[in-house]
């Protein structure tokens, strides 16, 4: 099991990047594959990326390839999405969370963190 917090989110113009963190507080975090995901007011939770266990293999939702990438450091029981080009569309509360195998859809997930936001103005 593992608890997780994210951080980094704010208020941005379009264009510009922000990076985002999510801090494991579990001593098994390199156990497990990490997920970004991202939900916007009245709308499902939509998939951003994943990265497995090692960091060695990542994938993207096709709206963010080119802009977005997922990396981790497990010394630092830490995800991060380091966010460039953003859009507008962008905008929403994204959440990490923990599954045993990387995967693109919520359901694969055990664990969430409570989310951050991000807002992207025109």
């Amino acid at each position: 099991q593992v608890q997780l917090v994210e951080s980094g989110g704010g208020l941005v113009q379009a264009g510009a990047s922000l990076r985002l963190s999510c801090v494991g507080t579990g001593r098994t975090f390199s156990d497990y594959a990490m997920g970004w995901f991202r939900q916007a007011p009245g709308k499902e939770r939509e998939f951003v990326a994943a990265i497995d266990w090692s960091g060695g293999s990542s994938f993207y939702a096709d709206s963010v390839k080119g802009r977005f990438t997922i990396s981790r450091d497990n010394a630092k029981n830490t995800v991060y999405l380091q966010m460039n080009s953003l859009k507008p569309e962008d905008t929403a509360v994204y959440h990490c969370a923990a599954a045993f195998e990387p995967a693109g859809t919520p359901q694969f997930y055990d664990y969430w963190g409570q989310g951050t936001q991000v807002t992207v103005s025109s």
